[in-house]
């Protein structure tokens, strides 16, 4: 299979355009594609090598130049870039710096990987990338990585969606120092009552219980996961009223996740309808 795939486009475009668009025919564009290089922007996962998907995999062993967040990602991800691979760790530099260095190597005809922590989806400023580069008229891809939520659901063998107790989950953070719109609140995403998982929220953890003890009652599971997935995590199911002191306890105040849910102490008894001997849907047809 080749490491490159076939939905290349420039960032931004919104077009699913590959080789075969460009106007000098597939040849052609992909001579013009190999001497302007490539970027791909590539989530990570929540630290395990193992939990990275093949094409982030792929793109990280085959890469030229790799741009990578040191303070988030584990560098055991970033050693499996090829020894000849250009590294450059991004946690003492600006968005411009980095991408200055992103935009010259990719135009200097660099097959450029930007790896993030996670999922590229979530909290990157993947968002302000994909704007330099589309200005710069840089091919980009974007390869999403598992989030620290699912990791988090996994390792505790949990589902955070059970039949007649909670359908929802909500990814959000306290506000902290760059705020979140006041609609989005934590006041107003605990008023539902879904499966609530919080990022980057740890320093102000005092603050979000107080706020999700008005919602939630105080028995409620909260799961706390630090660098979950990585050698030393640590993952800990406590009630919402301990939450906070048990994320003192433990000095988290970075690469901390809490998954806040009545799900976590689900009823064995709850079971889906997708799979009861009386519900039928287009594949199978349901008891009479």
């Amino acid at each position: 299979m080749s490491a490159s795939p076939s939905n290349t486009h420039p960032a931004g475009n919104g077009a699913a355009g590959g080789p075969a668009d460009s106007p000098n025919g597939p040849e052609g564009a992909g001579q013009e594609a190999a001497s302007r290089g490539k970027v791909w922007i590539v989530g990570a996962g929540p630290g395990a090598p193992d939990l990275m998907t093949l094409r982030a995999l792929r793109a990280v062993e085959t890469a030229e130049v790799l741009v990578w967040t040191d303070s988030l990602v584990n560098p055991q991800i970033a050693a499996l870039a090829p020894p000849d691979c250009e590294r450059l760790r991004t946690s003492t530099l600006t968005l411009e710096e980095l991408m200055d260095v992103v935009i010259a190597q990719a135009q200097a005809g660099k097959r450029v990987v930007r790896l993030h922590d996670g999922d590229t989806a979530l909290y990157s400023a993947l968002n302000e990338q994909l704007c330099r580069l589309a200005d710069a008229d840089i091919a980009v891809e974007v390869v999403p990585g598992l989030s620290a939520y699912q990791a988090t659901a996994a390792a505790l063998s949990s589902e955070l969606t059970i039949p007649g107790l909670v359908q929802t989950i909500v990814l959000s953070r306290a506000g902290g120092r760059t705020g979140v719109p006041e609609r989005e609140s934590i006041a107003h995403l605990a008023a539902l009552g879904a499966s609530l998982c919080l990022y980057l929220s740890a320093r102000h953890v005092e603050d979000v219980q107080a706020e999700l003890l008005r919602h939630y009652p105080a028995d409620t599971p909260v799961a706390i996961g630090y660098r979950v997935s990585w050698p030393d995590q640590w993952l800990s199911v406590v009630p919402l009223s301990a939450m906070a002191a048990v994320s003192q306890e433990r000095q988290l105040i970075r690469t901390t996740l809490y998954i806040v849910s009545p799900a976590l102490a689900a009823p064995g008894e709850a079971r889906s309808k997708l799979y009861s001997a009386s519900h039928h849907h287009l594949f199978r047809g349901g008891a009479a």
